[in-house]
């Protein structure tokens, strides 16, 4: 008989140190914003890994002219993700493939700088998306995955993790990055000898084994979740404790949060 999961809210518990990878700025918030203002506030150190720009995102009407793809939308987005990181209270941030500055943590494992860019999705069906037909070779998708596996090894060595955060292997709604950042996540932390956790989008059906999902409310952090997703107004409005897509989608403000162990030391 195999032996049970780890409790993961027990590995979470006893980190001090968390990593949450995600693919785009708005992700950390959407995904994991409640779990992240539950970890900061019981005092753990977490950190935040972005691998893109979410240069590919969608427009929300009459938030700016910038155009979506364009350089200047990239550090629009940015910026976003900077004030949302403030609204959490995460201290520590880098993007895939960045080298820090003497204060941080490089997210790359040698040489230059690089940049993964945002690859871009087509809606498949209702609620699941695909591989966008003209993602670029730079994107994030077409990257090696093991270049992109050492850049994220480097940063949860450099920091000390104890514990790294992602998308299961669906990634949550199908987007091609953040199927690969599950990819690039479960590689890293193996190799990292770090506990994987990821995190259960709630109502829909994923792989594995449900039980092995403990799922806990944190609506008291509500507040400080919906100030986060404001600061996404690119990409997202807040409606009486529902987030509204560009597309008009309207889905309840994640506070009620699932996680599973995918490895443990």
């Amino acid at each position: 008989m195999a032996p049970p999961s780890p409790d993961p809210w027990s590995l979470l518990r006893d980190a001090a140190v968390i990593v949450l990878a995600h693919a785009h700025p708005d992700d950390e918030t959407l995904a994991t914003g409640a779990l992240i203002a539950e970890l900061v506030a019981s005092g753990h150190e977490v950190h935040v890994v972005t691998a893109t720009r979410g240069e590919r995102g969608e427009l929300m009407p009459g938030v700016t002219d910038v155009e979506p793809g364009s350089p200047a939308y990239a550090a629009w987005r940015e910026s976003e993700l900077a004030a949302a990181l403030r609204a959490l209270r995460v201290e520590h941030h880098a993007y895939l493939g960045a080298v820090a500055a003497q204060s941080g943590q490089s997210a790359r494992a040698t040489g230059s700088a690089r940049v993964y860019r945002d690859s871009g999705m087509e809606w498949i069906r209702e609620g699941l998306a695909g591989p966008a037909a003209d993602s670029g070779p730079d994107s994030f998708t077409a990257a090696p995955v093991a270049e992109a596996v050492d850049d994220l090894a480097a940063y949860l060595q450099g920091v000390g993790a104890d514990v790294v955060v992602t998308y299961d292997a669906g990634g949550g709604y199908g987007h091609p990055d953040h199927v690969r950042m599950h990819e690039v996540t479960r590689r890293a932390a193996q190799r990292c000898d770090v506990a994987m956790i990821e995190v259960i989008p709630p109502g829909r059906e994923v792989d594995g084994d449900p039980a092995a999902i403990v799922w806990r409310n944190l609506a008291r952090h509500l507040d400080v979740v919906q100030e986060a997703l404001r600061a996404h107004a690119t990409q997202v409005r807040v409606d009486d404790g529902e987030v509204v897509h560009v597309g008009g989608q309207r889905e309840p403000i994640v506070t009620n949060v699932g996680v599973r162990v995918v490895t443990s030391r």
